[in-house]
């Protein structure tokens, strides 16, 4: 009788264990992001957004990190939507966007929520959340409609996230242009990367350096110099959110090119080219470009301001790119 009443408990136990190795390849919270929509109905709305959004950024912001709004002064025929990295802020791509405008595009940079402080060593970035994120992109595509007839959106990183979320769920986005995202990363076996998201999300947060070495000297000058741990796990979770719409439905977007950099020691490009074989596996208008590991290309290939920038070579392939 206690044989059995041992082998009962055990059992329990097992099954327990089971249940919770199975729960925590579960990506938590990724599911309930919805999208929503408002679109500027003209020209004169999208501006006055963009005036509100920019009324929002006290005195305590870096005055390089200010939303950027290169305009022709009307709706013109493209609008390009550029969404910096985690823990940068617009300056990261101010050249790029004068280029875009330089060509007759209407340009639109917003900071990403809790971004672009002039105190570096902020914690206030550790309060990025994926719902923040998704609505950060509802808000820039929603704006753009009054300002361009094509629409353009191009993010790096979790900004490339912010984008994929936004080709996955707006229909009025004509092309996004997801360069290197974040749906994992390269220190985590893709595999693992749902677990690892759900303990430190559990886990107390943690700050730590891009730069151990260079710690508050890490360039550029103007980003923040720390990650938190915390605000890595929310860019994973909108990354599972657009990888469990990927596999009910196409991208709502007109097309989709993903940039991929073979050189890249951030992201996990297998987690990559996963969801772009979901998105093709429904018919979608998905294609690749990528930048080969000889290049020598740093995980940010875009803020002119990183040691040992290759911009000369970056830049006219993007542009080329969003001409497509």
């Amino acid at each position: 009788m206690n044989t059995l009443l041992v082998l009962k408990w055990f059992l329990g136990l097992l099954g327990l264990a089971l249940l919770a190795v199975i729960a925590a390849f579960i990506p938590w919270g990724s599911w309930g992001l919805v999208s929503h929509s408002h679109p500027a109905g003209s020209y004169a709305e999208a501006v006055r957004r963009i005036k509100l959004s920019m009324a929002s950024q006290g005195a305590d912001f870096n005055s390089e990190c200010q939303a950027r709004f290169l305009t022709h002064g009307q709706k013109v025929a493209r609008v390009i939507i550029l969404v910096h990295g985690y823990t940068n802020c617009p300056q990261q791509f101010a050249a790029l966007g004068q280029q875009f405008f330089e060509l007759g595009a209407n340009v639109l940079i917003l900071p990403l929520p809790h971004h672009g402080l002039a105190d570096r060593m902020t914690g206030e970035h550790a309060r990025l959340t994926a719902d923040e994120l998704a609505a950060y992109a509802d808000q820039t595509v929603d704006i753009a409609q009054g300002l361009g007839e094509r629409v353009i959106m191009l993010g790096l990183s979790a900004g490339g996230v912010a984008t994929a979320w936004a080709a996955q769920n707006r229909s009025d986005l004509d092309l996004a242009l997801i360069i290197s995202p974040a749906f994992g990363f390269k220190q985590i076996p893709a595999a693992l990367t749902a677990p690892a998201m759900n303990i430190y999300r559990l886990l107390p947060d943690a700050y730590r350096w891009w730069n151990p070495q260079l710690k508050l000297d890490t360039p550029p000058t103007y980003a923040y110099p720390r990650y938190s741990q915390h605000a890595l796990t929310q860019t994973l979770r909108l990354g599972f959110a657009v990888r469990a719409g990927a596999k009910t439905g196409a991208p709502a977007a007109k097309k989709l090119i993903v940039v991929i950099n073979h050189n890249d020691n951030s992201v996990n490009n297998e987690l990559t080219a996963q969801v772009v074989k979901t998105w093709q596996a429904h018919g979608a208008d998905v294609s690749t470009y990528q930048f080969a590991q000889e290049q020598n290309l740093g995980h940010d290939l875009i803020d002119p301001s990183q040691p040992n920038q290759q911009v000369e070579l970056v830049y006219p392939r993007l542009i080329e790119l969003a001409g497509q």
